[in-house]
This record gives C-alpha cells, sequence and structure tokens, in this order.
C-alpha cells in the first residue's frame, strides 16, 4: 500500500508540471512570440479554459501527500516556509495579470501586466526546479524530522548549503527551458499565423538547450547522488521510463518536421512527465533526503499514515481522480482547434 501511494503521489505532482506547465511556458514566452495586443491575448485565449483549473493538481497533490505522507508534508512545508510564499505570490501575479489586463483600454497598463505575467510564470518555473533541486540535493534534517534553510550561503553544494546554490540554480534553469519548451510546442499547436511561426522556431531552438542541459545534469546528479544512479541501473521501471523520455525528445523534432503539431505537444507531455517518474523512480523509497546523515532521510516507509488510513484514503481516490481525468478531457474537447483572441472588450 506505502508503494502504492507513493506512485500515486508521483503521477500527481507530474501531471501538475505537465499539465500547468504549458501555461507557464507561454507565459514565459508570449513577450516573445506575441508582439501585438492581438497577439497576445490569443495567446491568453489558448490556455484561458485550462490555466486555473491546471494549478488544481498542485492542491490535490499537497492534499494526496498530507493523506499518506503527513510528516513529508508538514517537514517540508516548515522548510521550505519562505519559498512557498514566494511561490503563492507569483501564483497570485499570474492570475491577477491576466485577469486585469484587459480591464483598461490603455498600451501601457496593458503592458504592465503582461510583463507581470511573464514574471510570474518565470519565477514559478525557477522556484519549482531550484525546490526539485533540493529534494535531489537533500536537506540538513534533524532526527526530529525538522529542518531549516537560509535562502543563500556561498552558492557551494556543500553543507551548511542554502535553498540556492549552484546545482539548484542548474535544476532550475534546466527547469525553466523544459517548460519554455512545453509550452512553446502548446502555442504552436493551439495559434496560428504569427505567434504560430515564432513558437515554431521557438521549439527547435529550446530542445537544442533542453538537450545539452539534460545530459549536463544527468553527469552532474549521478555525481552528485551516486546512490541515484546505482538506483537507475538496477530498476527496470527506471529504464523503461528513461527510454520513453528520450523517445518523446527525439518525437518533438520528428513531429515539428512533418507539421504535426498536437504530436509534438504530446512527445513534448511524454519527455516530461517520463523524465519526472523517472526520478521518482530512482529516488523510491527517499521522500525527503537527509544531506548529512542518510539514516535520518524521510522515506515512503518512515513517513507514511497507517494502512488503514491509507486504504480509505485509496477509495476515496479511485473515485475522484477519474472524475478529475473525464473533466479534463471534455475541457480539451470542448475547446479543440486554433484558439482565437475574443472581441476586444469581451474577455482576454
Amino acid at each position: 500500500m506505502v508503494e502504492l501511494w507513493y506512485a500515486i503521489i508521483a503521477i500527481m505532482f507530474t501531471l501538475y508540471v505537465v499539465m500547468d506547465g504549458f501555461d507557464l511556458g507561454a507565459g514565459m514566452l508570449h513577450l516573445f512570440v506575441a508582439r501585438t495586443n492581438d497577439e497576445r491575448r490569443q495567446v491568453l485565449s489558448a490556455i484561458g479554459p485550462y490555466w486555473d483549473a491546471n494549478e488544481v493538481w498542485l492542491i490535490a497533490a499537497g492534499g494526496a501527500l498530507f493523506v499518506a505522507f503527513p510528516t513529508v508534508l508538514a517537514s517540508g512545508l516548515s522548510g521550505f516556509y519562505f519559498a512557498l510564499f514566494l511561490v503563492l505570490w507569483s501564483l497570485i501575479l499570474r492570475g491577477v495579470s491576466i485577469e486585469f489586463r484587459s480591464h483598461v483600454q490603455d498600451g501601457l497598463w496593458r503592458e504592465f501586466w503582461d510583463r507581470g505575467f511573464a514574471t510570474g510564470s518565470i519565477l514559478l518555473a525557477i522556484f519549482f526546479g531550484v525546490a526539485l533541486g533540493n529534494l535531489l540535493r537533500g536537506v540538513p534534517l534533524e532526527k526530529s524530522g525538522w529542518f531549516a534553510l537560509t535562502l543563500f550561503t556561498d552558492f557551494s553544494a556543500r553543507a551548511p548549503a542554502g535553498i540556492l546554490d549552484w546545482y539548484t540554480m542548474l535544476v532550475g534553469l534546466f527547469a525553466t527551458i523544459v517548460l519554455m519548451g512545453h509550452g512553446a510546442t502548446f502555442l504552436t499547436w493551439k495559434t496560428d499565423s504569427m505567434v504560430h511561426d515564432r513558437s515554431r522556431r521557438m521549439v527547435i531552438r529550446l530542445y537544442v538547450v533542453i538537450g545539452v542541459l539534460w545530459a549536463v545534469l544527468t553527469v552532474v546528479t549521478s555525481t552528485m547522488q551516486p546512490a541515484m544512479w546505482h538506483a537507475f541501473l538496477s530498476r527496470a521501471l527506471a529504464w523503461l521510463l528513461a527510454a520513453v523520455s528520450l523517445a518523446g525528445f527525439v518525437c518533438v523534432f520528428v513531429c515539428i518536421r512533418r507539421a504535426r503539431w498536437l504530436g509534438a505537444f504530446g512527445a513534448s507531455s511524454a519527455f516530461l512527465g517520463s523524465l519526472l517518474l523517472a526520478t521518482a523512480a530512482c529516488l523510491f523509497p527517499v521522500m525527503l533526503r537527509s544531506a548529512d546523515d542518510a539514516s535520518l532521510s524521510l522515506t515512503a516507509y518512515n513517513a507514511s499514515t497507517d494502512a488503514h488510513g491509507l486504504r480509505i484514503a485509496l477509495y476515496w481516490w479511485v473515485i475522484g481522480f477519474p472524475l478529475a481525468l473525464v473533466y479534463f478531457a471534455v475541457v480539451f474537447r470542448l475547446h479543440r482547434g486554433t484558439a482565437t483572441a475574443s472581441a476586444d472588450g469581451e474577455g482576454y
């Protein structure tokens, strides 16, 4: 049951990154691929039916973590307290920027909120990437299960490390570029005209950079955390997921070349999702790694709730999770086709 809930948590956080990732990427790119007011409103119309619902996956994943592994959630929330507030402010900035930009028909007003939208999207991508970097590197867990991190120390990955160091910032950079590439494939699929053409060119450029950073980060992570590399070599599931991720990466280029825009977005989703799940497979059973003493790490086994609670929660999850999938299937079905900007004053 513990292993099943570990998989459920990994899947739900992966769904959040894949789903909210494309609108975060669109937000980061929209100042570059959309130059006029109508073009920017087309980008907002493309993500409009999805962006707020996508963020619900983060809440759902956090709720599932609370139900199954409350110690991990409690320790993580307290240790990353300051960083979580930065995430919340960035989420608020994105939502306010989307909703406010068309309330006043003024170029300066719109430009201000457009830049706020891009800024919030970039900060969120960096914060989430840095958070993943901290999980991979490890945090200074005490015997009580708590830890505290300053924002930065000397930017080395050695103790006493802060939230920001050269390794976590490298992971943050990789996450930002990956989400930009993911958003570019989505905009290539959902837009036309000049926005489509600029997004298509961005896909190729970004995925070339992604390939280089992926290789560098893999080598660096395997050097810093040899246990993860050994786990990868010994676990068939990790090999399978890595193969799917590599296939998705290659298929992005193939689909763009063959003008299969939906295929490119699907390949990007497969690349990103499989990469995250492969990482989770290599980390198992560790959920919050201790940087100082591996025996202090919070794992799926020593941080889970009792078997009865996991079983009851599974009954509710089996009901709720398919309903959420059906909802998103219906939304994508209703809003199929190319997005167009609404008439001025009638929405985005």
